[in-house]
Formats: structure tokens, C-alpha cells, sequence
């Protein structure tokens, strides 16, 4: 059975940084539309990668360790820490996995024992926009530490490439700009109350800064094709006369 151990730490200061470029990512995230069973397709787009959310629809944020040792990752839904409700940041309480495990959040922790679930909805209706915070919605994003370890004197970290990864980064960050333009429609509502049970476990962070940030951008259909993520539909011009309007001859 798939059991997020949730980990309650008090606030870390620290800068944030990217898993090297092309590099293997600690942690894989994906998305599951829990009404339909799909995992969600991702669709990349001016250096983003974006997923197509159904209004109504429940959904899970899967998480997988890709590695054999524990990992905390601090979850943020549009802007919002999903453990504590807090705008987010990276110092923040998360999940714990396990080596090579995985599991799925479904929703906002209420307590050690429910959440509220994740669903789509209009952005009015958001947890985000109803608690005054708006300007985030529409991205899901993970931060990632590593266990501190007490290594050998011939370990070396690889801070350089670190550094390097951070600076692309943020050159991807900047190609993108164009997409923001678009309204957001889709947002992340407080859904119903559903029993998730999790633990308490203690964990310190090898450093200050995460060594994975992932993001993952959403909305409908609409606002993708707005973006040019997805391809707009095919339509008649809504403007002037149309020699074909319509299908057969009704009566005067």
C-alpha cells in the first residue's frame, strides 16, 4: 500500500537551484485524473511542460523516488503548500519517500488522517484564489532535498554543476514569458474530505537548497490551445455572412 510519510520541520533559509541539466531527477512527478484512471499527458511547450485539466475532475499528484535513499519533497499546488496551507516555499514541511518509493497525493492535508481533494475548477473557485492568492494558480511544482549524510573523506560534492544547472534554468524560465500572457482559467479546488492517513517521521536536509525544482503547468483545454500548447479547433469565422452556416433547411 502507497503511505506519504509526512515530515513537520520548522522554516530553512536557502536559495533556490535545479537538478543538474539532462541529468537524472531524484524525483519523478506525474499526474493522475482520478475520475477517468488516466495518467495525464504532458505537453511541452517553450522550455515548460504543461497537462490538459478537465473541470470537475479529481486528481492525484504522483511522486516516485528514483533513488535508494530517503528524499523530502515539499509539494506546492498553485502556489499553496498542499501539507500546510502556507504560501510556498521550498524551507517548508513535505512528504518523505522512501528508496525507489511511490506514492500519491490526492489532496490538501487536513490532519494526519484526511484531506481535502484535489479537483479542477474555475480559478475563482480555487483554495488559492478563495484564501487571496490567485497570482499562482495554475502550476504544480515539487522541491526536492537529499538526506544529510555523513560522507567519507573521498566523496565530493559537484556544486559547479549545481550552479550551471540554475543558470539554465532560469534562461528557460525567461523563454516562456510569451505563455503568461493568457489568462489562467483552471484552478485547484478544496474538494471533499477523504481519509489519507500518514505518519511523522524526522529528517535533516543535506543543505539549504533543494536539488530538484520541477514544475508542471495546467489548465482546460482552452487556455492551452490560447497558449499554442495545443491546437486551437477547427471553426467557421464567427464574423460576417457564411455561404455554409448551418446543416439542412428548416421550416421559415
Amino acid at each position: 500500500m502507497l503511505r506519504p510519510v509526512l515530515l513537520l520541520l520548522a522554516a530553512l533559509s536557502g536559495l533556490l537551484a535545479c537538478a543538474p541539466l539532462g541529468a537524472r531527477a531524484p524525483v519523478e512527478i506525474a499526474i493522475v485524473d482520478r475520475d477517468t484512471g488516466e495518467w495525464l499527458p504532458e505537453y511541452r511547450h517553450r522550455g515548460r511542460a504543461w497537462i490538459e485539466g478537465r473541470p470537475g475532475h479529481r486528481y492525484a499528484v504522483r511522486l516516485t523516488n528514483r533513488t535508494d535513499r530517503r528524499v523530502l519533497v515539499v509539494l506546492s499546488v498553485d502556489g499553496v503548500n498542499a501539507v500546510t496551507g502556507q504560501t510556498a516555499h521550498p524551507s517548508q514541511a513535505g512528504y518523505v519517500l522512501g528508496p525507489w518509493q511511490s506514492t500519491e497525493v490526492a489532496g490538501w492535508r487536513k490532519s494526519y488522517d484526511e484531506i481535502a481533494q484535489f479537483v479542477f475548477t474555475d480559478l475563482p473557485d480555487s483554495y488559492a484564489a478563495r484564501t487571496g492568492r490567485p497570482d499562482d494558480v495554475g502550476v504544480i511544482g515539487i522541491a526536492v532535498f537529499e538526506e544529510r549524510e555523513y560522507p567519507r573523506y573521498e566523496d565530493a560534492p559537484a556544486p559547479i554543476a549545481r550552479e550551471k544547472a540554475a543558470s539554465s534554468a532560469r534562461a528557460a524560465q525567461a523563454e516562456a514569458s510569451a505563455a503568461d500572457a493568457v489568462a489562467q482559467g483552471l484552478g485547484t479546488g478544496h474538494g471533499e474530505r477523504e481519509w489519507s492517513p500518514v505518519g511523522r517521521t524526522a529528517f535533516e536536509r543535506a543543505s539549504h537548497r533543494p536539488v530538484q525544482i520541477t514544475e508542471l503547468r495546467y489548465d482546460d483545454r482552452e487556455g492551452l490551445a490560447a497558449r499554442g500548447v495545443l491546437p486551437r479547433p477547427w471553426r467557421y469565422a464567427t464574423h460576417g455572412p457564411r455561404a455554409f452556416p448551418g446543416g439542412f433547411v428548416p421550416d421559415p
